[in-house]
């Protein structure tokens, strides 16, 4: 796979799930597609610094007795009038409880995809793709109301914690509700070098950035 994510517009007449399905069918390598702000996404390959730091970043907030943390599972974002918003799968998250029928029921029928109303915590460690958890992750996450965003930026070696998301009126950023005013964002912003703990709201643990640090 390319260290570069590969980034397509998706046709909105169709339900982007069944876009994305395809796209998967079709590939050669097994992969799973995003789908954020009109445009379907393959996440680079992670290497091993990925990898490693996102199961450090899983196993604290475990330690810490938060038995919902987890990774791996895909969340969709709707619009108001219910058609798919976002596909999103966070490097890591907290999730707010375990599965409900409902919730179970609700991944059947969106074949896969979990509402994105059950995060408390999600956590994006960038690749090659630092624009896209950077701006379009940030506003999906914001505008689903996820409470807390956590994001390791590697290239610029910090980490950020970002908190309180609220909807502000901006005729100059496309909004993910289909309202052009609306321009999704974080209130509350906590950055560290990587290397120090990033505090994070509680009752969240501070977490450790070491693992992320290089020679």
């Amino acid at each position: 796979m390319s260290a570069e994510p590969i980034m397509e517009p998706v046709m909105t007449q169709v339900d982007p799930i069944d876009l994305l399905i395809a796209f998967e069918e079709a590939s050669p390598m097994p992969i799973r597609a995003e789908y954020i702000e009109e445009t379907g996404i393959v996440p680079p390959q992670p290497d091993e610094e990925h990898s490693d730091g996102i199961a450090q970043l899983f196993l604290q907030f475990n330690d810490a007795g938060f038995r919902f943390a987890g990774f791996g599972m895909g969340f969709r974002a709707a619009h108001e009038d219910s058609r798919t918003a976002a596909l999103v799968i966070p490097d890591f998250y907290v999730r707010r409880r375990k599965a409900t029928e409902l919730d179970e029921a609700y991944s059947k029928t969106h074949k896969g995809w979990y509402p994105i109303d059950m995060l408390a915590v999600v956590g994006e460690v960038t690749s090659t793709n630092h624009e896209v958890d950077t701006g379009p992750k940030l506003r999906i996450y914001a505008g689903a109301g996820v409470p807390v965003y956590v994001l390791i930026h590697r290239k610029e070696k910090v980490a950020y914690c970002f908190s309180d998301p609220a909807a502000t009126e901006d005729t100059t950023v496309p909004a993910t509700t289909g309202d052009a005013t609306v321009k999704h964002r974080y209130r509350r912003e906590v950055k560290v070098d990587l290397g120090l703990p990033l505090p994070l709201p509680a009752p969240y643990p501070a977490l450790d950035t070491t693992a992320f640090l290089t020679d």
